[in-house]
């Protein structure tokens, strides 16, 4: 049913609508504007109950209100009245009076309305220009014909009023989430910055160098150097295969798993898959993990490795020219917690470069969504091989950038360059 415009409601009634809006726009908390909507109309209308619902992020309409004449909240909304009503005026964008439910044909056949004995309903949309936000809705159980077509006038005025004060909460309440969320996630990323090596190590014949880009503000890449017993030195580089929070997450417990699993060890498949026990131990729900973990020793450029399911690291021989792929030495970590992971050797001659990297170089995407790919990524290493280590990384992250140009990285980029000097 139609409603005339509030302009002609009765002075008084205007009156009233005008004094309303200052009281429902006088707060910025949600819930402070939904109780105090609902009490003023329940007074302006002599109503018994009153509730309000919204429209969700999904569509869904969702009891945000729900009060009676003794201005006490009302638990379990969605049991005491017929959502049917409500979910007619938020589609159609039109109020609803019925003075007695129960006779009503409109009604009739809904089986809520008959069951709680609803008599005299009045509701009215929550429009927002031409947005409607969802629906008021006030009734009374035990009298029928209380409320008027002039009721209806008024309730579509006091909505009207409503609405814009219910947005401007909502709106206020995304800002300060978003603000909220922004602070959390800038000291996640200070957190996790924290557990990314701040220094570079030093050993004798080896030169390193080493890069973390996260493509947001928490990244599920990681990289590591680990000091040994005897002066060896592990390096680490993991992805985990997720993004967002979840995964900084569980980075972070990787990393805590990995370096624990390190102390003391026999040998280092043996520590990698301890690790992988203890990450499937302490984890709720299964993130898998790629990981590949490699020592080098000071002299005699030997290398011990584990590649659990990682992007195989790339070997450069600077005599040949060519390169070699450091394989897979067995399953993802995160998942299954009965797995075990082989080891193997290799040796770096003077000269030779070992570049480990994760999936986030090789899957950059440039403007025409073409991959950086395996075969940029040897280039860019053949290009800087003679160089530093440094030089390596540092070539190879400005052909990957040139490569991109000014796109966003899709995912987070994270490279570890090993030399032997």
């Amino acid at each position: 049913m139609a409603t005339e415009p509030s302009s002609k409601l009765p002075a008084d009634r205007l009156a009233l609508v005008y004094q309303l809006s200052k009281t429902f726009n006088s707060s910025l908390n949600l819930e402070d504007v939904l109780n105090s909507v609902m009490d003023e109309v329940i007074s302006a209308t002599h109503a018994e109950r009153g509730f309000v619902v919204l429209r969700a992020d999904d569509g869904q309409l969702e009891f945000s209100a729900a009060r009676g004449v003794d201005q006490a909240t009302i638990g379990q909304p969605e049991f005491q009245i017929s959502r049917g009503v409500m979910e007619r005026v938020a589609r159609d964008g039109e109020g609803v009076l019925t003075s007695d439910a129960q006779q009503d044909e409109r009604f009739m056949s809904r089986q809520s309305v008959m069951s709680l004995g609803l008599r005299s309903i009045l509701c009215a949309p929550l429009r927002v220009k031409e947005k409607v936000l969802g629906a008021i809705y006030v009734d009374n159980r035990l009298h029928a014909g209380i409320f008027m077509p002039a009721d209806l006038e008024l309730l579509n005025a006091i909505a009207s009023s409503a609405a814009t004060a219910i947005e401007n909460a909502r709106l206020y309440q995304v800002a300060v989430d978003k603000g909220r969320m922004e602070r959390e996630l800038s000291m996640a990323r200070r957190v996790q910055t924290g557990l990314i090596p701040d220094a570079i190590p030093e050993l004798a014949g080896w030169e390193f160098a080493a890069s973390w880009l996260p493509a947001r503000e928490v990244a599920g890449d990681f990289y590591d150097f680990i000091p040994r017993e005897g002066r060896d030195l592990g390096l680490v580089i993991a992805d985990v295969t997720d993004k967002g929070m979840g995964a900084a997450l569980f980075m972070a417990l990787t990393r805590s798993m990995v370096r624990a699993s390190l102390e003391g060890e026999t040998t280092a498949a043996e520590a990698i898959t301890k690790a992988n026990r203890l990450i499937c131990a302490n984890s709720t729900t299964a993130m898998p993990v790629t990981l590949f973990y490699g020592r080098v020793t000071p002299s005699g450029g030997g290398l011990i490795y584990v590649n659990a399911g990682h992007n195989p690291p790339l070997l450069y021989r600077s005599s040949s020219g060519s390169f070699e792929e450091l394989g897979r030495t067995g399953l993802v970590l995160g998942v299954d917690s009965s797995i075990q992971l082989d080891q193997h050797s290799t040796s770096l001659e003077p000269g030779d470069c070992l570049v480990l990297y994760t999936d986030g170089v090789t899957d950059a995407l440039n403007a025409a969504e073409q991959p950086f790919g395996e075969q940029r990524l040897r280039g860019a290493i053949q290009r800087g091989a003679s160089g530093s280590a440094q030089t390596i990384a540092q070539g190879l992250l400005h052909a990957l950038q040139e490569f991109i140009g000014g796109a966003d990285p899709f995912d987070d980029i994270t490279l570890l360059v090993a030399k032997r000097s």
